[in-house]
């Protein structure tokens, strides 16, 4: 008994602060689209850019969509413990579990299939319009330019919509024009490669850390399911 309520404490707690976080993330995914015109301008330095080639404009959606998924997940989660609901309890182990899934399969897809990764990126970088979201804040960051160089926004959205411009992070000078960007600004990927690499150690850790976290919450979740249930079948 004290350790089930030891248990349903830990996981009224945790839940909470997911919950909050989803509240926090989709509160700033709604005003990032809202403001999605104004911030391009201030990061990209580029007036009048369409939706389709608008960076911040998918990364609005990108955060309403995280910060939904968490809403939902601490909404079961704290409300499940707290009213002991084994329905609230399975469905959030089943996203938990779907979650982790998807993470284990992400990360079996990179190492069989690393070529084929890299094309789709660059495929979604040419021709999806989301191009400028995987890198958004990252040449700001890293000081490199699309995926492999500034060739990948040739052709897109962005360098059609924008009378052949291509993102400052690709010029030394300005205006970031196709003569001033065949310079030797490095590529996003091989850059966050190196980075990855050079922290080996803390990107494990920290990885290792959120599975652990996943399946603790998942135990937890189990084991109060079936206190629930026991409860529910014997009342």
């Amino acid at each position: 008994m004290c350790c089930s309520g030891f248990l349903r404490t830990v996981m009224i707690v945790f839940n909470a602060i997911i919950f909050l976080a989803g509240n926090i993330i989709l509160g700033l995914g709604i005003w990032v689209k809202v403001e999605s015109e104004s911030l391009v301008k201030v990061l990209w330095n580029t007036e009048d850019t369409p939706e389709g080639a608008n960076p911040v404009f998918h990364m609005g959606y990108l955060l309403i969509a995280v910060g939904a998924v968490l809403l939902v997940m601490g909404f079961l989660g704290c409300c499940g413990a707290m009213k002991e609901s084994p329905c609230m309890l399975l469905l959030f182990f089943v996203i938990v579990l779907l979650i982790f899934i998807a993470e284990v399969a992400g990360v079996v897809m990179i190492f069989i299939f690393n070529t084929r990764v890299k094309h789709a990126y660059t495929y979604i970088i040419r021709e999806g319009g989301l191009y400028v979201c995987i890198f958004s804040l990252c040449p700001f960051q890293l000081n490199c330019c699309g995926f492999y160089n500034y060739t990948d926004f040739t052709g897109s959205p962005f360098n059609n919509m924008t009378a052949g411009r291509y993102p400052d992070t690709c010029c030394l000078n300005s205006p970031c024009t196709l003569e001033n960007s065949r310079n030797k600004v490095p590529g996003c990927y091989p850059k966050l490669v190196d980075l990855l690499e050079s922290n080996a150690v803390i990107v494990g850790a920290v990885a290792t850390g959120i599975a652990a976290l996943e399946i603790a919450a998942m135990v937890v979740s189990v084991t109060l399911y079936r206190k629930s249930s026991h409860q529910g079948c014997s009342a």
